[in-house]
Protein backbone atom coordinates (compact mmCIF):
# COMPACT_ATOMS: atom_id res chain seq x y z
CA UNK A 1 0.00 0.00 0.00
CA UNK A 2 1.46 3.62 -0.75
CA UNK A 3 2.46 5.62 2.19
CA UNK A 4 -0.11 7.67 3.84
CA UNK A 5 1.24 10.78 2.03
CA UNK A 6 1.03 9.69 -0.88
CA UNK A 7 -2.19 8.77 -0.74
CA UNK A 8 -3.55 12.31 0.73
CA UNK A 9 -1.84 13.53 -2.26
CA UNK A 10 -4.43 11.87 -4.36
CA UNK A 11 -6.53 13.48 -2.59
CA UNK A 12 -5.72 17.40 -2.43
CA UNK A 13 -7.86 18.23 -5.46
CA UNK A 14 -10.88 17.80 -3.02
CA UNK A 15 -9.67 19.27 0.00
CA UNK A 16 -10.53 22.88 -0.68
CA UNK A 17 -13.29 23.94 1.50
CA UNK A 18 -15.72 26.55 1.03
CA UNK A 19 -17.34 28.98 4.05
CA UNK A 20 -20.34 30.00 2.59
CA UNK A 21 -21.24 26.27 1.30
CA UNK A 22 -20.93 25.28 5.10
CA UNK A 23 -22.33 28.34 6.28
CA UNK A 24 -25.34 27.60 4.08
CA UNK A 25 -25.65 23.69 5.45
CA UNK A 26 -25.94 25.02 9.05
CA UNK A 27 -28.46 27.64 8.46
CA UNK A 28 -30.69 24.85 6.71
CA UNK A 29 -30.50 22.16 9.25
CA UNK A 30 -31.32 24.71 12.20
CA UNK A 31 -34.32 25.53 10.34
CA UNK A 32 -35.40 22.35 9.80
CA UNK A 33 -34.51 21.32 13.29
CA UNK A 34 -36.16 24.37 14.95
CA UNK A 35 -39.10 23.43 12.77
CA UNK A 36 -39.66 20.21 13.47
CA UNK A 37 -39.26 20.49 16.84
CA UNK A 38 -42.07 23.49 16.67
CA UNK A 39 -44.52 20.58 14.90
CA UNK A 40 -44.13 18.91 17.75
CA UNK A 41 -44.65 20.75 20.43
CA UNK A 42 -47.99 22.82 18.70
CA UNK A 43 -49.38 20.02 16.58
CA UNK A 44 -52.19 18.35 18.41
CA UNK A 45 -52.37 15.20 16.78
CA UNK A 46 -49.91 12.74 18.99
CA UNK A 47 -48.69 10.31 15.99
CA UNK A 48 -47.89 13.65 14.01
CA UNK A 49 -46.58 15.09 16.97
CA UNK A 50 -44.22 11.81 17.49
CA UNK A 51 -43.58 11.91 13.77
CA UNK A 52 -42.01 15.66 13.88
CA UNK A 53 -39.98 14.26 17.03
CA UNK A 54 -38.64 11.79 14.96
CA UNK A 55 -37.70 13.73 11.95
CA UNK A 56 -35.96 16.32 14.37
CA UNK A 57 -33.88 13.53 15.67
CA UNK A 58 -32.83 12.71 12.54
CA UNK A 59 -31.88 16.08 11.66
CA UNK A 60 -29.68 16.61 14.86
CA UNK A 61 -27.85 13.36 13.34
CA UNK A 62 -27.45 16.00 10.47
CA UNK A 63 -26.08 18.70 12.78
CA UNK A 64 -23.81 16.46 14.30
CA UNK A 65 -22.16 15.37 11.57
CA UNK A 66 -21.86 19.30 10.40
CA UNK A 67 -20.06 19.63 13.93
CA UNK A 68 -18.22 16.53 13.55
CA UNK A 69 -16.53 18.33 10.38
CA UNK A 70 -16.13 21.90 12.50
CA UNK A 71 -14.27 19.67 15.16
CA UNK A 72 -11.68 18.19 12.57
CA UNK A 73 -11.40 22.06 11.12
CA UNK A 74 -12.56 20.59 8.00
CA UNK A 75 -15.71 22.83 7.34
CA UNK A 76 -15.12 25.96 6.68
CA UNK A 77 -11.94 28.01 5.94
CA UNK A 78 -11.88 29.52 9.15
CA UNK A 79 -9.67 27.80 11.68
CA UNK A 80 -11.67 30.47 14.14
CA UNK A 81 -14.79 30.29 13.58
CA UNK A 82 -15.15 26.26 13.14
CA UNK A 83 -14.73 25.55 17.05
CA UNK A 84 -18.09 28.21 17.50
CA UNK A 85 -20.18 26.66 14.53
CA UNK A 86 -18.99 23.05 16.47
CA UNK A 87 -20.11 24.10 19.73
CA UNK A 88 -23.67 25.66 17.71
CA UNK A 89 -24.64 22.24 15.51
CA UNK A 90 -23.37 20.32 19.09
CA UNK A 91 -25.93 21.89 20.76
CA UNK A 92 -29.25 19.76 19.79
CA UNK A 93 -27.13 16.51 20.43
CA UNK A 94 -26.61 17.82 23.73
CA UNK A 95 -22.52 16.95 22.83
CA UNK A 96 -20.03 19.02 24.95
CA UNK A 97 -17.47 20.18 22.07
CA UNK A 98 -13.94 20.04 23.95
CA UNK A 99 -14.65 16.45 25.21
CA UNK A 100 -16.03 14.98 21.55
CA UNK A 101 -13.11 16.80 20.45
CA UNK A 102 -10.60 14.54 22.56
CA UNK A 103 -12.72 11.77 22.58
CA UNK A 104 -12.99 11.52 18.71
CA UNK A 105 -10.15 13.58 17.31
CA UNK A 106 -7.25 12.50 19.28
CA UNK A 107 -8.38 8.54 20.52
CA UNK A 108 -10.61 7.48 17.60
CA UNK A 109 -8.85 8.82 14.61
CA UNK A 110 -5.20 8.55 16.59
CA UNK A 111 -6.21 4.94 17.47
CA UNK A 112 -8.46 3.34 15.67
CA UNK A 113 -9.55 0.03 16.40
CA UNK A 114 -6.72 -0.89 18.56
CA UNK A 115 -7.71 -2.76 21.92
CA UNK A 116 -6.89 -0.03 25.30
CA UNK A 117 -7.13 2.88 23.54
CA UNK A 118 -10.20 3.24 21.03
CA UNK A 119 -13.32 2.68 23.16
CA UNK A 120 -16.12 2.96 20.69
CA UNK A 121 -17.54 -0.31 20.30
CA UNK A 122 -14.60 -2.11 21.60
CA UNK A 123 -15.31 -5.81 21.39
CA UNK A 124 -14.57 -7.46 24.68
CA UNK A 125 -12.86 -10.88 24.47
CA UNK A 126 -13.89 -14.45 26.20
CA UNK A 127 -12.09 -13.72 28.91
CA UNK A 128 -13.58 -9.80 29.86
CA UNK A 129 -17.33 -11.34 28.79
CA UNK A 130 -17.20 -14.04 31.33
CA UNK A 131 -15.25 -11.96 34.15
CA UNK A 132 -18.48 -9.57 33.67
CA UNK A 133 -20.71 -9.78 36.60
CA UNK A 134 -24.38 -11.03 35.35
CA UNK A 135 -25.98 -7.95 34.90
CA UNK A 136 -23.64 -6.33 32.50
CA UNK A 137 -23.01 -9.54 30.48
CA UNK A 138 -26.95 -9.14 29.98
CA UNK A 139 -26.27 -5.45 28.94
CA UNK A 140 -23.28 -6.59 26.49
CA UNK A 141 -26.12 -8.47 24.85
CA UNK A 142 -28.94 -6.03 24.30
CA UNK A 143 -25.91 -3.59 23.09
CA UNK A 144 -24.64 -6.08 20.73
CA UNK A 145 -28.02 -7.81 19.49
CA UNK A 146 -28.84 -4.93 16.98
CA UNK A 147 -30.95 -3.01 18.68
CA UNK A 148 -28.77 -1.40 20.79
CA UNK A 149 -27.04 1.36 19.39
CA UNK A 150 -29.69 4.13 21.15
CA UNK A 151 -29.08 2.91 24.44
CA UNK A 152 -25.25 2.15 23.88
CA UNK A 153 -24.29 5.37 22.82
CA UNK A 154 -26.63 7.47 25.60
CA UNK A 155 -24.77 5.19 28.31
CA UNK A 156 -21.33 4.59 26.86
CA UNK A 157 -20.41 7.63 25.53
CA UNK A 158 -22.84 10.12 26.21
CA UNK A 159 -23.33 9.89 30.20
CA UNK A 160 -20.23 8.25 31.04
CA UNK A 161 -17.54 10.43 28.78
CA UNK A 162 -19.39 13.19 27.45
CA UNK A 163 -21.91 14.80 30.10
CA UNK A 164 -19.66 16.10 33.46
CA UNK A 165 -17.31 12.63 33.26
CA UNK A 166 -16.10 11.36 36.09
CA UNK A 167 -12.50 10.97 36.65
CA UNK A 168 -12.38 7.39 35.59
CA UNK A 169 -13.19 7.80 32.24
CA UNK A 170 -11.65 11.41 31.68
CA UNK A 171 -8.56 11.50 34.29
CA UNK A 172 -8.01 15.01 32.66
CA UNK A 173 -9.45 17.99 34.00
CA UNK A 174 -10.06 21.51 31.62
CA UNK A 175 -11.80 24.15 32.29
CA UNK A 176 -13.34 24.13 28.63
CA UNK A 177 -14.63 20.80 29.31
CA UNK A 178 -16.69 21.75 32.32
CA UNK A 179 -17.55 24.76 30.57
CA UNK A 180 -18.90 22.81 27.32
CA UNK A 181 -20.76 20.87 29.33
CA UNK A 182 -22.71 23.40 31.08
CA UNK A 183 -23.41 24.54 27.53
CA UNK A 184 -25.22 21.71 26.98
CA UNK A 185 -27.17 21.95 29.97
CA UNK A 186 -28.56 24.98 29.39
CA UNK A 187 -29.58 24.27 26.15
CA UNK A 188 -31.56 21.01 27.73
CA UNK A 189 -32.81 23.51 30.18
CA UNK A 190 -33.91 25.91 27.38
CA UNK A 191 -35.51 23.65 24.97
CA UNK A 192 -37.35 21.52 27.47
CA UNK A 193 -39.06 25.27 29.10
CA UNK A 194 -39.43 26.06 25.42
CA UNK A 195 -41.66 23.04 24.77
CA UNK A 196 -43.64 23.42 28.77
CA UNK A 197 -44.52 26.56 27.82
CA UNK A 198 -45.57 25.80 24.18
CA UNK A 199 -48.01 22.56 26.49
CA UNK A 200 -49.16 25.26 28.59
CA UNK A 201 -50.30 27.81 26.33
CA UNK A 202 -51.73 25.07 24.01
CA UNK A 203 -53.74 23.57 26.43
CA UNK A 204 -51.89 20.38 25.89
CA UNK A 205 -50.25 17.63 28.06
CA UNK A 206 -46.82 18.69 28.92
CA UNK A 207 -45.48 15.15 29.03
CA UNK A 208 -46.98 14.60 25.43
CA UNK A 209 -45.25 17.79 24.42
CA UNK A 210 -42.10 16.35 26.40
CA UNK A 211 -41.91 13.28 24.87
CA UNK A 212 -42.30 14.17 21.06
CA UNK A 213 -40.31 17.39 21.20
CA UNK A 214 -37.53 16.14 23.61
CA UNK A 215 -37.30 12.02 24.26
CA UNK A 216 -37.76 10.93 21.13
CA UNK A 217 -35.78 13.17 19.21
CA UNK A 218 -32.79 12.75 21.25
CA UNK A 219 -33.50 8.84 21.58
CA UNK A 220 -33.56 8.84 17.81
CA UNK A 221 -29.93 10.80 17.46
CA UNK A 222 -28.36 8.55 19.67
CA UNK A 223 -29.62 5.86 18.30
CA UNK A 224 -28.92 6.91 14.72
CA UNK A 225 -24.94 7.73 16.12
CA UNK A 226 -24.81 4.61 17.27
CA UNK A 227 -25.78 2.80 14.52
CA UNK A 228 -23.47 4.51 12.20
CA UNK A 229 -20.54 4.06 14.12
CA UNK A 230 -20.95 0.73 14.40
CA UNK A 231 -21.03 -0.18 10.84
CA UNK A 232 -18.44 2.50 10.52
CA UNK A 233 -16.09 -0.28 12.14
CA UNK A 234 -18.03 -3.62 12.60
CA UNK A 235 -17.46 -6.52 10.14
CA UNK A 236 -16.24 -9.33 9.03
CA UNK A 237 -13.67 -7.80 7.01
CA UNK A 238 -12.27 -5.42 9.62
CA UNK A 239 -9.91 -6.66 12.53
CA UNK A 240 -9.52 -4.91 15.72
CA UNK A 241 -6.00 -5.25 17.39
CA UNK A 242 -4.48 -5.41 20.92
CA UNK A 243 -0.83 -5.06 19.59
CA UNK A 244 0.20 -1.74 18.66
CA UNK A 245 2.84 -2.77 15.73
CA UNK A 246 0.41 -5.13 14.50
CA UNK A 247 -1.71 -2.16 14.21
CA UNK A 248 0.31 0.67 12.85
CA UNK A 249 2.04 -2.40 10.04
CA UNK A 250 -1.72 -2.99 9.39
CA UNK A 251 -2.33 0.81 7.38
CA UNK A 252 -5.02 1.53 9.92
CA UNK A 253 -6.42 4.51 8.57
CA UNK A 254 -7.37 2.16 4.94
CA UNK A 255 -7.84 -1.38 6.71
CA UNK A 256 -10.02 -0.55 9.70
CA UNK A 257 -12.74 1.64 8.07
CA UNK A 258 -16.06 0.57 5.95
CA UNK A 259 -17.62 2.34 3.24
CA UNK A 260 -21.00 1.28 3.65
CA UNK A 261 -23.03 2.47 0.99
CA UNK A 262 -26.75 2.98 0.44
CA UNK A 263 -28.72 2.53 -2.38
CA UNK A 264 -31.80 5.17 -3.58
CA UNK A 265 -34.56 5.05 -1.10
CA UNK A 266 -38.19 6.20 -2.73
CA UNK A 267 -35.45 8.31 -5.15
CA UNK A 268 -33.77 9.59 -2.26
CA UNK A 269 -29.96 9.73 -2.14
CA UNK A 270 -29.38 8.18 1.22
CA UNK A 271 -25.43 9.22 1.52
CA UNK A 272 -26.12 13.09 0.65
CA UNK A 273 -29.52 13.00 3.23
CA UNK A 274 -26.09 11.48 5.90
CA UNK A 275 -24.15 14.58 4.44
CA UNK A 276 -21.82 11.92 2.88
CA UNK A 277 -20.65 10.42 6.77
CA UNK A 278 -20.65 6.69 5.49
CA UNK A 279 -17.58 7.36 2.47
CA UNK A 280 -15.86 7.00 5.91
CA UNK A 281 -12.33 5.60 4.38
CA UNK A 282 -11.60 8.78 2.97
CA UNK A 283 -12.68 10.77 6.62
CA UNK A 284 -10.11 8.67 8.36
CA UNK A 285 -7.31 9.43 5.42
CA UNK A 286 -7.50 12.66 5.45
CA UNK A 287 -10.09 14.39 7.90
CA UNK A 288 -9.25 17.55 6.65
CA UNK A 289 -11.88 16.98 3.91
CA UNK A 290 -14.75 18.28 3.77
CA UNK A 291 -18.15 16.08 4.26
CA UNK A 292 -19.27 17.73 1.04
CA UNK A 293 -16.22 16.67 -1.15
CA UNK A 294 -16.02 12.82 0.67
CA UNK A 295 -18.06 11.31 -2.04
CA UNK A 296 -15.82 12.09 -4.79
CA UNK A 297 -12.35 11.43 -2.28
CA UNK A 298 -14.05 7.98 -1.53
CA UNK A 299 -14.07 7.55 -5.47
CA UNK A 300 -10.71 8.54 -6.23
CA UNK A 301 -9.63 5.93 -3.19
CA UNK A 302 -11.83 3.09 -4.78
CA UNK A 303 -10.39 3.74 -7.91
CA UNK A 304 -6.59 3.78 -7.45
CA UNK A 305 -6.31 0.78 -4.48
CA UNK A 306 -8.60 -1.65 -5.90
CA UNK A 307 -9.56 -4.36 -3.17
CA UNK A 308 -7.91 -2.29 -0.46
CA UNK A 309 -11.47 -0.89 1.04
CA UNK A 310 -13.95 -2.26 2.36
CA UNK A 311 -17.08 -1.43 0.96
CA UNK A 312 -20.57 -2.31 2.60
CA UNK A 313 -23.93 -1.95 0.49
CA UNK A 314 -26.60 -1.97 3.50
CA UNK A 315 -29.55 -3.62 4.15
CA UNK A 316 -31.11 -4.97 7.70
CA UNK A 317 -29.92 -8.31 6.45
CA UNK A 318 -26.55 -7.64 6.75
CA UNK A 319 -26.61 -5.66 9.61
CA UNK A 320 -28.56 -8.33 11.47
CA UNK A 321 -26.62 -10.51 10.54
CA UNK A 322 -23.41 -8.91 11.11
CA UNK A 323 -25.06 -8.01 14.79
CA UNK A 324 -25.30 -12.10 14.88
CA UNK A 325 -22.22 -12.98 14.27
CA UNK A 326 -20.19 -10.17 16.01
CA UNK A 327 -20.68 -10.16 19.76
CA UNK A 328 -16.90 -10.61 20.99
CA UNK A 329 -13.58 -10.81 19.59
CA UNK A 330 -10.64 -13.22 19.52
CA UNK A 331 -7.64 -10.78 19.28
CA UNK A 332 -5.35 -13.91 18.57
CA UNK A 333 -7.09 -15.12 15.69
CA UNK A 334 -8.69 -11.56 14.78
CA UNK A 335 -11.96 -12.83 14.19
CA UNK A 336 -15.47 -12.34 15.82
CA UNK A 337 -16.83 -14.97 18.41
CA UNK A 338 -20.50 -15.62 19.73
CA UNK A 339 -21.05 -15.41 23.24
CA UNK A 340 -19.52 -18.97 24.00
CA UNK A 341 -16.27 -18.08 21.99
CA UNK A 342 -17.35 -19.93 18.86
CA UNK A 343 -15.69 -18.58 15.83
CA UNK A 344 -18.39 -17.14 13.57
CA UNK A 345 -15.70 -15.01 10.74
CA UNK A 346 -12.77 -16.03 8.90
CA UNK A 347 -9.36 -15.26 10.81
CA UNK A 348 -7.73 -12.07 9.16
CA UNK A 349 -4.63 -12.79 10.44
CA UNK A 350 -1.61 -12.62 7.01
CA UNK A 351 -0.80 -15.83 6.24
CA UNK A 352 2.63 -16.94 5.26
CA UNK A 353 3.00 -16.76 1.75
Amino acid sequence: MPHRKVIRSWLAPVSQRSTPRALALVVVDIVLFLSLIAAAAWLHSPVLKILAGTVAGFVIGRLFILGHDACHQSFTSNRGLNPWLGRLTFLPSLTPYSLWDTGHNVVHHGYTNLKAFDFVWQPLTLEQYRELPFWRRWLERVYRSGWGPSLYYLVEIWWKRMFFPSRRHMPTRRRVFLGDCILVSVAALVWIGALVAAAVHGHQPVWLNLLAGFVVPYLFWNGMIGFVVYVHHTHPDIAWYDDKAAWSAAQPFVSTTVHVAFRPFLGMDVGALLHHIMEHTAHHVDMTIPLYRLREAQAILEERMPGRIVVQFFSWRWYFDTARRCKLYDYRLRCWTDFAGRQTTHSLVPTAA
